[in-house]
């Protein structure tokens, strides 16, 4: 414990998930000396509980939508019937194989692993000790992550009954029934691919819309579209307590409380499946930053500037556990920016935090960029922006009875109508974002995408032929 620690490094880094192996493997191409920290698999949330498994089960989820237009599109189809297990043993052999390439590609890259838990020293020079054992390095970076929150018992009694979004890749059946708590978008798309699949699905909101930080239209439509799909969707309600009946099944007893009434009490019963989406904290209470001067805040996510800059010299922090846009694809290009810097002296490589496109896999897929309505009026002012939309069925559902509808909306600022925000609901969503994404990094107008000529007959061709 006395012993000075190993500079054998130039780059030590806490956490083998997006960021911190984007991060590490930039350095190691560069020449820098690597070390990696990480107690658990490689891939972090996204790969082991995240994107990667959740987008496989919104596949499975798409069969299942599918299902239903068979007939009309001609096919006949005795009953079909979904095996869980099936799907979620090639989900697991799936992430279990990208475990191992990222492992192996650790080790192509000559990073050292250190496995277990870092935590700083009160060493006069930034210093992590795992498991007893001393390292240091010029640079430290802190890429811990975050993890499901969780109502203490105290607050709400019971509530430890119930999972996450973690414990909801273990689940080893289709639940019968089940509950989601929250309104963020791992709530949506939980309760999507569960009521999909044919779980009878609660979801229960604190206000009357969910997703509540996106656009105004997408908000509301994608409220709509639960309730279309058969989600019941409780509003204005909160969980009062959880109990488990003999049976082994949860009982949830809620409180409405719509505004301007008596708040009223209610109970699902016989839930097989109590799952909180309530928001992330950060992985940073173990990491004993106050020992090195590194500032956290409130939430205890760590404080960083735009270069990811901690308040500590030497010490930097990406992804999760800065609290700032949640996505993979972010984490990675911060620690592939900050590598550049610190190892290729490009003393200006950072991440720009605008027009990120994000992809909400819901039914259907929610695809935005760029600021929302309301943001836009607020810098810009309600004058200097111009809002276009549309609504329209999709030609797919021109000849099924079921019918999802498609919403757009382009939200331009300026004389020049600089297009500033893109929001859509409907098939094919996911997939349409990036190309637009593109144009508007590049600064695009409407006149851009209006001399765009159309491709006929897609979804897509609906952003340049707005008026």
């Amino acid at each position: 414990p006395g012993a000075m620690a190993v500079a054998a490094y130039e780059l030590l880094v806490l956490g083998g998930g997006s960021g911190g192996l984007a991060g590490a493997r930039r350095a190691a191409e560069l020449g820098a000396r690597v070390a990696l920290v990480e107690p658990h698999r490689f891939g972090g949330t996204c790969v082991n509980v995240g994107c990667v498994p959740k987008k496989v089960m919104w596949n499975a989820a798409i069969h299942a939508e599918f299902i239903h237009d068979h007939a009309d599109y001609g096919f006949e189809t005795p009953s079909v019937k979904f095996s869980w297990r099936t799907i979620k043993d090639k989900r697991d052999a799936y992430v279990r194989r990208l475990n191992e390439i990222y492992e192996n590609n650790l080790k192509k890259a000559h990073i050292d692993i250190i496995r277990g838990y870092g935590k700083f020293t009160a060493d006069p020079k930034p210093t992590i000790e795992v498991d007893g054992k001393k390292y240091t390095a010029p640079h430290i970076l802190i890429a811990t992550g975050g993890r499901p929150a969780v109502p203490p018992d105290s607050e709400i009694p019971g509530a430890s009954l119930g999972i996450t979004s973690d414990g909801f890749f273990d689940l080893e059946e289709l639940p019968r029934q089940s509950v989601i708590v929250g309104a963020g978008y791992i709530a949506v798309e939980i309760a999507g691919i569960l009521s999909t699949l044919g779980s009878k699905s609660s979801l229960l909101i604190r206000n009357d819309k969910v997703l509540r930080t996106f656009d105004s239209m997408i908000s509301s439509n994608c409220t709509q579209e639960l309730e279309n799909t058969g989600v019941d969707v409780w509003k204005h309600t909160k969980v009062k307590t959880v109990t488990k009946s003999p049976c082994g099944l949860l009982d949830v007893t809620v409180t409405s409380s719509v505004p301007g009434h008596k708040p009223t009490e209610g109970m699902i019963r016989d839930v097989d499946c109590l799952l909180w989406a309530v928001g992330r904290e950060p992985n940073t209470e173990d990491l004993c930053l106050d020992q090195v001067g590194v500032q956290v805040d409130a939430k205890g996510h760590v404080v960083v500037d735009e270069y990811q800059n901690t308040t500590r010299r030497g010490v930097y922090a990406v992804g999760d556990v800065c609290g700032r846009a949640l996505l993979t694809p972010v984490a990675i290009a911060a620690g592939r920016k900050l590598a550049h810097r610190l190892f290729e002296g490009k003393e200006n490589s950072r991440l720009d935090y605008h027009n990120i496109p994000t992809v909400v896999f819901s039914h259907p897929p929610i695809g935005t960029v760029g600021l929302t309505e309301d943001e836009a009026v607020a810098v810009h002012g309600r004058d200097n922006v111009k809002i276009y939309s549309t609504s329209f069925t999709p030609l797919y559902h021109a000849v099924t009875q079921r019918k999802v509808k498609c919403v757009m909306k382009l939200v331009c600022a300026g004389k020049e109508e600089k297009v500033v925000g893109l929001h859509m609901q409907g098939l094919g969503c996911d997939e349409m974002l990036q190309g637009f994404a593109v144009a508007i990094k590049m600064g695009a107008t409407k006149a851009d995408l209006d001399n765009t000529v159309a491709i006929h007959p897609t979804s897509a061709e609906e952003l340049v032929t707005l008026r």
